[in-house]
């Protein structure tokens, strides 16, 4: 028989889902207590517990296990400031709540107590509003349920259209692009024409051959140089594209050319430069941004292969001589930046986006006062 405590959690169950946009944690061996997460709030996890807690031992025990747990989870999501809700539907008299630092503790049994808990209508202002229903009894839960679950049928929808993989034609006509010009002009003896036309140098870039900014982006030094290159825009490029989009995806790539360019003439006035790789470093500077937002679903591979891999790259870069490794970082950095300003689908907010334009516009301005006006 449904109880007010049960009535409690599925009307605060579909507040924190349907109005606040939490979304389910999926833990294992937790019973008699629901997590959700949403690391856009002040707190970016609410536990509703509706387990009976009789006194202050079984509550210690309670508040030391959802630290670890919380602890976790906040290594998962990369958030460093983590603030967790706990609210208990179902506390015995012996049980006394006290807060720390990022966590804190309230006492929800009935309607009442919901409606004058003043913890919750600091953060949640709408939540007295939101939860007066009309219905009573049957009829109430059904339509919680029902909400709870459209939420979360639009949800799934939305992670199968970002995460579902699509054809990546702009990816493969990169490569092809890269090769056909490698293996055309070699094949007629004018590929070191091509190079001294078209390659990364600074001096011409202030002379005005602003063209040499994108153009290096497709020239290789040799064989070895195109399949390596090549090989790395195969194995990331696909993923961005399908989660991104094909033309976010290409003014991605081809916006971190450009700045790991100009970062490159500024840092090294006099060196000749050429090859993808910092349009690649964008890439995974892309790949960085968007694995962010959906760190739910991607943040053990941000940790084992995608933050190594950049650490890794940017390490060698620095050791073996020959490498432009600052065209990768300003292709990282240009990755990032171009990312958050078309933005992630479904997640990122309109203001992030200014926010990101205007971040962009300032450094991609500063780098081009560095590199081609400031005295060299």
């Amino acid at each position: 028989m449904e109880t007010e405590k049960d009535t409690i959690v599925m009307k605060l169950l579909h507040y924190f889902i349907t109005e606040k946009n939490y979304n389910p944690v999926i833990l294992q061996g937790a019973q008699n207590e629901i997590w959700l997460e949403n690391v856009k709030e002040n707190y970016k996890i609410v536990r509703i517990v509706s387990l009976y807690i009789h006194n202050d031992e079984q509550l210690n025990f309670d508040l030391y296990k959802a630290k670890k747990i919380g602890k976790s989870i906040q290594n998962k999501i990369f958030s460093w400031d983590m603030n967790i809700l706990s609210i208990y539907t179902n506390l015995g008299e012996n049980a006394h709540l006290s807060n720390g630092r990022n966590f804190t503790t309230v006492k929800v049994s009935s309607d009442e107590e919901l409606q004058n808990l003043d913890v919750l209508k600091e953060d949640f202002p709408d939540i007295r509003k939101k939860l007066k229903f009309s219905e009573r009894g049957l009829e109430l839960f059904l339509k919680i349920t029902e909400d709870i679950n459209q939420k979360n049928q639009v949800d799934a929808k939305r992670a199968n259209e970002v995460f579902e993989m699509k054809k990546p034609y702009i990816t493969y006509i990169l490569i092809a692009l890269n090769i056909f010009i490698y293996l055309f002009f070699t094949f007629f003896g004018k590929y070191d024409d091509v190079i001294n036309d078209f390659a990364l140098y600074g001096p011409f870039v202030r002379l005005g051959e602003y063209y040499r900014l994108l153009s290096c982006v497709f020239l290789h030094a040799n064989i070895i140089h195109l399949a390596l290159n090549c090989y790395a825009l195969y194995i990331l490029g696909p993923q961005l594209e399908s989660y991104m989009g094909r033309w976010k995806y290409l003014l991605i790539y081809l916006f971190s050319g450009v700045i790991g360019s100009l970062l490159s003439i500024t840092m090294n006035s006099s060196v000749v430069s050429i090859g993808a790789s910092g349009a690649i470093f964008g890439v995974m500077g892309g790949l960085l941004y968007f694995g962010y937002h959906y760190r739910l679903y991607l943040g053990n591979v941000l940790k084992s292969q995608l933050v190594p891999l950049i650490i890794v790259n940017l390490f060698y870069g620095f050791l073996v001589p020959g490498i432009d490794n600052f065209a990768h970082i300003g292709g990282l950095i240009g990755g990032v930046l171009m990312t958050s300003l078309v933005g992630v689908k479904y997640k990122s907010s309109r203001s992030e986006q200014i926010n990101g334009a205007i971040m962009t516009i300032i450094f991609t301005a500063f780098l081009v006062y560095m590199a081609i006006f400031a005295v060299h």
